[in-house]
């Protein structure tokens, strides 16, 4: 990779990862067109590392109260309080998307990695995403959530392992499907993505370096250089998404997602851009 497809690929990452217009999506498509080949999605993981980098240091106050509560909760029933349980549902919430990334490693790293793939999801899933924002009741704090929450949304981070969906696209739909809040869907979504984005980052940074399929390799200076990038970038785009998300929904995403898609589709069947 050279250095100006490092530091466009990991801007595009910070700004786009907890955004629900897919960071994946994203990285495949700027680095086709205008770079004429895919980073691969091992380099995408990794650069994924800068952004949970981020969201740790967001929710800092957040994990540290859900982490003593888990812990505390373990040994004295009394001391089980929402926060106890928010950490066992993120604990369940991880388990699909764990068991899919291992079973799907193949199709994940190569397959679905198409551009005509990547159009037709940020299309199809703008839907969803309107559907969740029109019927969602919004009635449901964090603090009553169930283990059906965490069954569910882990369920629907799945659906991120395909570039175009969006992992908070996915989340947050699935918990405004659950009637739960807004805001407090998006906080539940990124605290799920933690240990499985943390986990897909290390366990692809040496297939980073030297893929073992389709994707560019980079050197040890350009993925930490990328994930530098990432977490600055990325913890303002955090910030900057959840304050806007409480205004003024996601209907302003779907727009974006249908125009990019069509957009590409247009690019691909011209033969501008390659699929792949």
């Amino acid at each position: 990779m050279s250095w100006l497809q490092v530091v466009v690929l990991s801007v595009v990452q910070g700004l786009t990862e907890f955004l629900p217009v897919s960071s994946s999506g994203h990285l495949a498509i700027v680095s086709q067109l205008f770079f004429a080949d895919d980073a691969g999605a091992s380099f995408t993981a990794v650069s994924q590392l800068g952004t949970e980098l981020a969201v740790l240091i967001y929710f800092a106050r957040d994990i540290r109260r859900i982490l003593v509560a888990w812990f505390g909760g373990l040994h004295d029933s009394a001391r089980r309080t929402s926060d106890y349980w928010l950490g066992w549902w993120v604990i369940i919430g991880t388990i699909p998307i764990g068991a899919a990334g291992l079973i799907f490693k193949h199709y994940i790293r190569d397959d679905v990695r198409n551009l005509w793939i990547i159009a037709t999801a940020l299309i199809v899933f703008s839907a969803v995403i309107a559907a969740a924002e029109y019927f969602g009741r919004q009635t449901r704090p964090i603090e009553r959530f169930t283990w059906k929450d965490s069954i569910v949304i882990g369920l629907s981070q799945c659906l991120a392992l395909i570039p175009g969906v969006s992992r908070s696209g996915a989340t947050i739909s699935a918990g405004l499907f659950m009637g739960q809040e807004r805001e407090a869907a998006a906080r539940f979504g990124f605290l799920l993505a933690i240990p499985a984005v943390l986990a897909s980052g290390l366990y692809s940074l040496p297939d980073a370096f030297h893929p073992d399929g389709k994707g560019m390799s980079a050197s040890g200076p350009q993925l930490a250089v990328s994930i530098a990038i990432a977490f600055v970038v990325g913890l303002a785009a955090v910030s900057w998404f959840l304050k806007f998300l409480v205004r003024h929904g996601m209907y302003w995403f779907v727009g974006y997602r249908v125009i990019l898609g069509v957009t590409l589709l247009i690019l691909l069947g011209t033969g501008v851009v390659a699929a792949r």
